[in-house]
């Protein structure tokens, strides 16, 4: 098989993957922006082509909403294939094809690009990490009262849950792409908004606003869930008891 190589193997999702293929033994090389000694800009692609020599794999973890996404697949898709990478496994959201995000419709068309590569590839849609949620939570959680969106339900997963599910994919080979992924329960956001209070020992008003435009009505529809693929095991309520008692030991 051969290195491996993870881009963005230092964040939130390839870390996990970087640690899991590392456990079962494999060589793993983490490309990053900082990460010594194969600190690459995607959008730029300097240094990319030592990155990749003599891999046979690539798990594209890197992203960003700030943009420049489709431009770092396109260097990183002509790198793999100087390189004679055979696998690309790339991570994508759930309803990039049916939520109006523009981030959404980025990640659809690092999908495009991917399948159309020329290289063997793998492509794995999941639902929102536990950890987004919260993020959005604590940041409208400086109001006086919580503002969630009226009607939209979630379907957080859990990211190592997720590491692990790409770990296998890029282990097995090309497979197109797969069965999306998403969390064990899907909830409304009043829900999950109660269960952060409750865990952060916070008082706040959870006040469900309706808002208007293409995008929360997609929300709404349920385009960013999938139901029907409910495979993922840990639920918010588990993530949160992890996380706050992280904070109460510091």
């Amino acid at each position: 098989m051969g290195t491996i190589v993870v881009t963005g193997g230092t964040g939130t999702l390839g870390r996990h993957v970087t640690e899991r293929l590392r456990e079962a033994g494999h060589e793993v090389r983490v490309v990053s922006r900082r990460s010594a000694p194969y600190a690459v800009d995607l959008r730029d692609g300097k240094g990319l082509d030592a990155a990749l020599a003599g891999a046979g794999t690539v798990v594209h973890c890197a992203s960003t909403p700030s943009g420049g996404d489709e431009r770092a697949a396109r260097r990183l898709v002509d790198a793999a294939l100087r390189a004679g990478v055979s696998h690309l496994a790339y991570i994508s959201i759930v309803g990039v094809d049916r939520v109006p995000l523009g981030y959404y419709r980025t990640k659809l068309a690092v999908e495009g690009l991917v399948e159309r590569s020329g290289l063997g590839w793998t492509v794995l849609r999941t639902t929102q990490f536990h950890d987004l949620v919260l993020r959005l939570l604590e940041g409208c959680a400086r109001l006086p009262v919580l503002p969630v969106p009226a009607g939209v339900l979630d379907q957080p997963v859990e990211v190592r849950e997720v590491a692990a599910r790409l770990a296998e994919l890029a282990l097995a080979g090309p497979a197109g792409r797969v069965p999306d992924m998403g969390g064990p329960e899907v909830r409304a956001f009043e829900d999950l908004a109660e269960a952060y209070l409750r865990a952060a020992g916070r008082r706040r008003r959870v006040v469900p606003v309706r808002l208007a435009g293409r995008t929360y009505r997609a929300l709404r529809a349920g385009g960013h869930l999938t139901p029907g693929r409910a495979v993922g095991t840990g639920t918010f309520e588990e993530y949160l008891e992890r996380r706050f008692a992280r904070g109460a030991r510091a």
